[in-house]
């Protein structure tokens, strides 16, 4: 375990990569004592700095949710991250991609909630309860420690690589499909890439947001009416590039897309 110290200064390693673009060596390498707790202080310490620069909470998104991942990490539960308001991406405008490092895309259901979520105890049908509707979402993943070389506590300091969310323009009840089985595809261009089924999550989507819901009260924190969770990806991840276009399409549940470009100007700082 780190000291305070220790952790200050990783998410101040986080923060300058996130800033300059630049990827750091992983954490745990350079602060080999690190665990998940730490982890998720540094986390929080680099959140806490960009919601007093003026962003604001959005969301939340779940991470390591299929048993594929989590075996790899070598962990027995997901991961969370924050979706702060400047991540929310819209479809109709081109993502520069040079403002990240490795810039990937991941296809997934994104929960919208009517009314906050209890926090200890909380079930699927809670979930359910209180969601205002589905939508079709792409997620946008980002690593700022170098080449992906992450463990599960690099990952979670670094906001569960968190980068942003394209949502699609469908706004379905979830009493009206099954968000346990989805099938869904993803294409490049007119070109099918990648496919899965909702049901890769957890074995069903909303078990892993009552998952998040009653994790992050432990952090005293809770997920609110008008929050996107994210619950995880139903599709492997997929490097994007400059000029490429994707598809992400949702039986029952409509399609969602989005572009990317090169940079058309000077990026502004973070706070």
């Amino acid at each position: 375990m780190l000291d305070r110290a220790q952790r200050e200064e990783a998410a101040g390693v986080l923060w300058s990569a996130q800033r300059d673009r630049s990827p750091v060596d992983p954490l745990t390498v350079t602060h080999p004592a690190i665990d998940a707790t730490d982890a998720y202080e540094i986390q929080l310490i680099n959140i806490r700095r960009q919601l007093a620069g003026g962003r604001t909470v959005s969301g939340h998104k779940v991470g390591l949710s299929s048993k594929v991942m989590q075996q790899m990490m070598g962990v027995d539960e997901p991961d969370y991250g924050h979706l702060l308001s400047d991540m929310v991406l819209l479809e109709q405008t081109p993502v520069e991609s040079d403002r990240y490092c490795f810039p990937r895309i991941e296809v997934e259901i994104g929960y919208v909630l009517g009314r906050s979520l209890p926090g200890e105890g909380c079930t699927t049908a809670d979930v359910l309860a209180a969601t205002e509707y589905i939508v079709p979402a792409i997620e946008l993943i980002d690593s700022r420690i170098k080449d992906w070389r992450i463990g599960l506590a690099d990952t979670i300091a670094d906001n569960a690589s968190s980068a942003g969310v394209i949502l699609g323009s469908a706004r379905v009840r979830p009493d009206d499909l099954n968000p346990a089985d989805i099938a869904a595809v993803l294409y490049r261009g007119g070109e099918e890439i990648a496919r899965g089924n909702t049901s890769a999550v957890l074995g069903d989507p909303t078990e892993a947001v009552a998952w998040l819901a009653r994790k992050v009260a432990s952090y005293g924190v809770t997920l609110d009416a008008g929050h996107v969770i994210l619950p995880g990806s139903c599709t492997r991840a997929v490097d994007v590039r400059p000029g490429e276009r994707f598809r992400a399409e949702f039986e029952g549940l409509g399609s969602v897309s989005v572009s990317f470009a090169h940079s058309t100007g000077q990026h502004q700082a973070t706070n």
